[in-house]
């Protein structure tokens, strides 16, 4: 069995690090908030996010592909620095919120098990992680984080041991239940900025591009272009990953819908009332369980964002990047990534909610992911990027879809609100 699961993540790449990495702590935060809150009500989100996330990451990857670049170094070379500074800005705004959220919540599981204050321990945590991408190389982080995504599919084993009312959970999927109400466009909001997040179109891009560095294609013109066979393989790599990540959000709901929100605990405040969603499975070790699930997430997800926030910076201004790359020649993309950790860092210290926080950073997410959804149609699109590779009209529909939903939903959560 163990021989089973290394040779299929072996196979994998990109894309399943990226589904992966999707399931972060603001993901499961969110995910746990909208079943504890409304039940089995958004549990369609699932079946209907699905398609929309690998169609948008299909279009990333074949962006990183073919244009042998990752996204912010297209725009920088093929369109106005008035349309690449706002594009990044966002990015790295939204990651550095994210990454703090996501250390608190790393610090938040820890204290759990060691009665340490959740302040002290966020700074030693965000150095760890910068030492584990400036000093490992790019082959052992992959390995890392594909072990690391395994931990989260304890949510779809409690929420069976839960024995929630089939009936209700078959209906509440293929059923939407709508409501124009403040809390639930919200929650749609956050579940989609934390679903179809923006730094996954960079992250993505990007590590095909390291992908193929791996490989010994150091040059842009040695990278341009993907054969049919390759993107077949980055097909069924996107698909398996945005799989993984929409089965263990749709359980976390469901886990959450058929404990929590079953026993009247509608509203979030703590990790240890979170950690309640996985009591059918683990009794009073169920803080436990989520403990390690969330450190785990939150050590596969940090990297991801702040490294999709340097790749961004440094493919803006020219500078050497690469997660293979020795700290002494890629000092200003380490930096980055220091940099952006150590914000996050010091947001913690505000000393917000670190559960709470992860559900707004989720819908901080929904806001800035429209926009740059545009964005990423608009250079897949475009011959001089893609070449023959082009978006078809499927993938265009999907895609402008993706974003006529995102900024339908975010327009809804400002008109709702009182």
């Amino acid at each position: 069995m163990d021989n089973f699961v290394t040779r299929m993540l072996d196979r994998l790449g990109p894309g399943l690090i990226t589904g992966a990495s999707d399931d972060d702590p603001s993901g499961i935060g969110t995910y746990t908030q909208a079943g504890a809150a409304l039940g089995y009500g958004t549990l369609w989100t699932a079946i209907v996010t699905l398609p929309l996330m690998i169609v948008v990451q299909h279009i990333c990857a074949k962006i990183g592909m073919c244009s042998g670049r990752g996204l912010a170094g297209v725009l920088h070379k093929y369109y106005s620095k008035k349309l690449l500074y706002p594009v990044v800005a966002g990015l790295v705004i939204a990651n550095t919120i994210n990454a703090g959220a996501d250390i608190a919540a790393i610090a938040a599981a820890i204290n759990m098990f060691v009665p340490v204050p959740i302040g002290v321990m966020v700074l030693p945590i965000a150095v760890a992680i910068v030492l584990l991408q400036v000093w490992g190389s790019y082959k052992l982080i992959v390995k890392v984080f594909k072990w690391l995504t395994l931990s989260l599919f304890a949510y779809v084993i409690a929420a069976f041991l839960a024995k929630p009312n089939w009936g209700e959970v078959l209906f509440a999927t293929f059923i939407p239940r709508i409501e124009f109400s403040s809390q639930y466009v919200t929650t749609i909001v956050a579940i989609l900025g934390t679903t179809i997040s923006p730094y996954l179109f960079f992250w993505q891009a990007s590590e095909e591009v390291e992908e193929e560095k791996s490989e010994g294609r150091t040059s842009v013109e040695s990278r341009r272009g993907a054969t049919d066979a390759e993107i077949r393989k980055e097909k069924i790599d996107t698909v398996v990953g945005m799989l993984f990540c929409n089965v263990v959000f749709y359980f976390v709901i469901l886990a959450a819908g058929a404990t929590l929100h079953k026993a009247g605990q509608t509203s979030i405040e703590s990790a240890t009332e979170a950690a309640q969603a996985l009591r059918p499975l683990a009794g009073n070790l169920a803080t436990v369980l989520f403990a390690i699930g969330l450190i785990g997430a939150g050590l596969l997800a940090v990297p991801v964002l702040t490294g999709s926030a340097a790749f961004a910076v440094a493919e803006m201004f020219g500078w050497r990047a690469g997660l293979d790359e020795k700290p002494r020649r890629a000092k200003r993309f380490y930096a980055m990534i220091a940099i952006s950790t150590l914000i996050g860092v010091a947001i913690d210290l505000l000393g917000i909610n670190p559960i709470r926080a992860l559900f707004w950073t989720a819908v901080v997410n929904g806001l800035v992911a429209p926009p740059l959804l545009i964005v990423v149609m608009l250079v897949a699109n475009d011959e001089r990027v893609m070449g023959e590779r082009t978006n078809g009209l499927f993938t265009n529909i999907i895609g402008g879809l993706a974003s006529f939903i995102m900024f339908a939903a975010a327009i809804g959560m400002f008109v709702t609100w009182r």
